[in-house]
Order: C-alpha cells, then sequence, then structure tokens
C-alpha cells in the first residue's frame, strides 16, 4: 500500500515536472559545515551518517537510476564563510538540495542573505532547531529534528520533576545561545522555577571563566547549558574543579563521548544530554539497527558511531525519501513539494510529519546521562 502509494505521488509529480530525454545519472547534493575547527567532530559525523546512507543507496541502484554524490566545502563554523561558500558549491556544482548545515547564526546568515531563496534550492537535515528559524517555517529550509525549544522544556521538565526548584543557563552568545535562553526562561516560568543566574561566552571559543566564576556564585541546584561540546566539555570541567556541585544538563549540541574524550569519564561523569535521536546502541528501534548494520559495513574511519552520526544519517533518509516521491529528473521546486508531502513518515521509530506548515518533521527527544565509564544511558 505504501509503495503504492509513492508511485501514484511520483507520477502527478512526473506529469507536471520539464522532461528530459533521458534520466539524469547524477545527483548532487551540497553541504557547507564545519570540518575544522571547535565543531569540526560535528561536521565530519553529520557528513560521515549521510555519506554511508547515500552509499547504501547507491549500492541498491539509486534513486530512479541516478547515484548521489555529496560535496562539501568547510565553513570552520564562521558564518561569513558559510554564505560564501555556500554561494561557491551553488556556482560550482549545481546541487540539487543542501544538505547538513551547521548552526543558527550560519544558517540565520544563508536565510537573511537570502541565498535559498535566490536559488530556490531546499535545504534539509540542518544541525540546528532554534525557534527563530522554525517559526514561521521558511519555504526551502526542512529542519528534520526537534526544536532546541521542545530540548529545553523537556530539561526543565525533568528537572522540576526531580524536585530541583532552582536553575542556571550557560549559554552560547549569539542567536544560538539566546534562543535556548529564552526557552529555558518561558520553560521556568511555566513550572514555577527560579531561573537564578544565567553567564554565556563567546562562540567559536572556549572562553568560560567568567561564565563559570558566575555559575559559582548562584550556587543553583541545575544548570542548563546551551553550549558546544568544547565549550561544554571546557565549562564542566573548570565547574567541577571549582567545587561545583549542580546537575548538569546539556543540549543535543553537546557530544557525550567526545566530552569524555576531551575531559575524561570521572568529570564527565553525571553529565544530562538531551538527544533528538535514538541511542546509537538502542537496538530496540529499526532505525537503529539499521544504522549500525550500514555503519559497520563501511567502517568509515576515524567516525564514531554516536548520536550525530545518526542525525545526519535520519537527515539523509529524509532527503532521499523525498527524492523517490520526486521522480526520475526532480527540480528543486517539485523537490521541496515531495518534501512537504512527508506526513505519517515511519523512519524505523521516528516518526516524520512536514506540511507547508511544519518544516520541524520530527519531535523526539530522550534524557541521556553520561555514566562512571563514560557511557551514554536513558
Amino acid at each position: 500500500m505504501i509503495q503504492h502509494a509513492r508511485l501514484l505521488f511520483a507520477a502527478a509529480f512526473i506529469a507536471f515536472a520539464p522532461h528530459n530525454a533521458r534520466a539524469a545519472s547524477e545527483i548532487v547534493i551540497g553541504q557547507v559545515a564545519p570540518f575544522s575547527g571547535p565543531l569540526a567532530p560535528t561536521g565530519e559525523h553529520m557528513r560521515a551518517g549521510a555519506q554511508i546512507y547515500f552509499d547504501r543507496i547507491n549500492a541498491e541502484g539509486g534513486i530512479h537510476g541516478a547515484k548521489l554524490r555529496l560535496v562539501t566545502k568547510d565553513d570552520g563554523y564562521k558564518i561569513s564563510e558559510t554564505v560564501r561558500l555556500t554561494r561557491e558549491l551553488l556556482a560550482e556544482h549545481k546541487p540539487l538540495a543542501l544538505f547538513g548545515l551547521v548552526g543558527t547564526g550560519n544558517v540565520a546568515a544563508l536565510l537573511e542573505a537570502r541565498v535559498l531563496d535566490e536559488e530556490g534550492i531546499p535545504a534539509v537535515g540542518i544541525r540546528t532547531g532554534a525557534t527563530s528559524l522554525i517559526e514561521p517555517p521558511h519555504r526551502w529550509l526542512f529542519i528534520g529534528r526537534a526544536s532546541y525549544a521542545t530540548e529545553v522544556e523537556k530539561m526543565v521538565q525533568h528537572m522540576s520533576a526531580t524536585g530541583i526548584r532552582r536553575i542556571a543557563v550557560f549559554y552560547q552568545d549569539d542567536p544560538f545561545g539566546e534562543d535556548g535562553l529564552r526557552a529555558a526562561e518561558r520553560a521556568a516560568q511555566a513550572l514555577g522555577v527560579e531561573l537564578a543566574a544565567k553567564a554565556g561566552y563567546e562562540k567559536n571559543t572556549t572562553k568560560v571563566e567568567n561564565a563559570v566564576a558566575t555559575l559559582l556564585a548562584a550556587a543553583p541546584q541545575s544548570i542548563v547549558m546551551i553550549s558546544n561540546t568544547a565549550a561544554s566539555s571546557e565549562f564542566v570541567r573548570q565547574y567541577r574543579a571549582g567545587g561545583g556541585d549542580a546537575q548538569l544538563m546539556a543540549l543535543s549540541t553537546t557530544d557525550g563521548p567526545q566530552v569524555v574524550t576531551r575531559i575524561g569519564k570521572e568529570t564527565a561523569h553525571g553529565l544530562g544530554i538531551a538527544q533528538v535521536v535514538p541511542d546509537p546502541s538502542n537496538r530496540a528501534m529499526a532505525i537503529v539497527r539499521e544504522v549500525q548494520e550500514v555503519y559497520r559495513a563501511s567502517s568509515p574511519a576515524g567516525i564514531e558511531l554516536n548520536h550525530t552520526l545518526v542525525q545526519g544519517y535520519i537527515g539523509a533518509a529524509l532527503l532521499v525519501e523525498g527524492l523517490r516521491r520526486a521522480g526520475p529528473n526532480p527540480t528543486r521546486r517539485v523537490l521541496r513539494d515531495a518534501l512537504e508531502s512527508l506526513h505519517d513518515l515511519d523512519l524505523g521509530g521516528i516518526t516524520v510529519n512536514f506540511s507547508p506548515r511544519n518544516h520541524t518533521g520530527i519531535d523526539y527527544v530522550d534524557i541521556t546521562i553520561l555514566n562512571r565509564h563514560g557511557r551514554i544511558l536513558r
């Protein structure tokens, strides 16, 4: 029944799409992300998750006979480079879609520069959940993960349910961090939890000393961390070294295994982390079993099977399903409309619901914790 519906949907799009004499032999997907600098592991694992999925699809014959090719450029998590290199990639490679963009400010800059609008190109599987990029939905931007607000709300709810009444926020001083801070303020007010202090740090740095001092002085029971892996690691290290004993809980932008690598399992022990994709060791979910199988078959060098890789894999799966529904030789516009048709799509335990009014698509959030052995537990 599902396959029959897909065929009918694709046929409807083909009827109104421009026809070429023969099907395209290749579909180019572009990614501009950090492959150097503090967020290099994030970009690398997003890319790897997509690449192993694309390799699997290509081995099965591609999409309507066309093979997928992922081309990438390194923006180093620098906003000006994101815009410049995206324009450069679009001019050089003419991709059908963009994938795996990383960073709230980086993506916001692309929208402000009207790059997606001018090119009329969909961007899928985005590594940000900022409310400013989700509400209202941008016509070409398909996030494919829960919002930061949803993550923060679940974190504060978890804290409140365990009896915590006094919290603080550690955040990156940019649109990403401010978005999470506002979500924490709303959640705290709604739950009757006191927001005792807030302290920021400069983007693209690990200069957290002032924030550590502020939050040690405030002595909250728990701290919400709106930060990336490098800054989160340094904050945990300095905060614990300073005698801080608050419960620490980080947004999904913090990668647990990388934190353990940076500061050791003893210091990282007890760090809570929100996750927007399933635990890569949770074989109860079909999507995880699939990722494990493909990862083992690919064995990408220097790449761990972690939550970020799973996010890249799921984002690639969303894009591929859109391509299937768009039919042979799709235009960017046809692909966008096909993506908006992904209602009640089951990706092995993850439900996807895109529409013209919802480009978030997925609202999955889980709370995990690093145990004394440095492993992530639910």
